[in-house]
């Protein structure tokens, strides 16, 4: 009987097992597939194998139709070597009509210091989704850049889940403004929110020393 897999329709089976074999060649060939579990199999086989390149997340990041295939492409983008055309494409992600896409894009900036604050303060303020705001101030706070800290700021006065969020990001700042911040969030009606800023104000060595 002949092997699918060696005329151009790979199974998933095959494609599953491809990457376990080192086969990137059939990897790819189900990038090209109908079927968007087998593109989002053929991803994460590619990057088994080593051979993922970051033109195929970037393309399918801009081009793919399935979210689910977007998703996994950003997943994935956080093991590639960071570049403008790959963080350019996380950021045009970051309008991506299916949220947990956006949230994948978010944590995916998030794991590059050097990612770009500008669209994930822009998510942060007025996403419609609170899981998409709650991540990307996540990834602001993981980046540690002070042009991303207005929008954690604001963030307190979201709902519970993000500022929980926002509160956990402010540990990557300092300042005057972010103490305050802190003492606002030790009197947040949340009790998680109040946790974690006392937390972080009984480390603080101003706050030890202030009368």
């Amino acid at each position: 009987m002949d092997d699918p897999a060696t005329h151009g329709r790979p199974r998933l089976v095959d494609v599953v097992v491809a990457g376990h074999r080192g086969d990137a060649e059939t990897a790819r060939r189900a990038l090209d597939s109908d079927d968007p579990r087998l593109r989002e199999v053929a991803l994460g086989a590619l990057a088994r194998t080593g051979e993922l390149e970051a033109t195929t997340v970037e393309r399918l990041l801009r081009e793919d139709p399935d979210p689910a295939v977007r998703r996994r492409a950003c997943d994935l983008s956080a093991r590639l070597p960071v570049s403008r055309p790959l963080l350019a494409a996380l950021v045009a992600a970051l309008g991506d009509p299916d949220v947990l896409v956006v949230e994948a894009a978010c944590w995916a900036l998030g794991e590059s210091p050097s990612a770009p604050v500008d669209g994930l303060v822009h998510t942060a303020r007025s996403h419609p989704d609170a899981r998409a705001r709650e991540a990307a101030v996540a990834a602001i706070g993981s980046i540690g850049d002070p042009r991303g800290l207005p929008a954690v700021i604001g963030a307190l006065d979201d709902r519970p889940t993000v500022r929980r969020r926002a509160v956990v990001a402010l540990a990557a700042f300092d300042g005057e403004e972010v103490r305050a911040a802190l003492r606002r969030g030790a009197a947040d009606r949340d009790w998680q929110v109040r946790e974690v800023a006392e937390i972080l104000l009984e480390g603080d060595p101003e706050e030890e020393e202030a009368p």
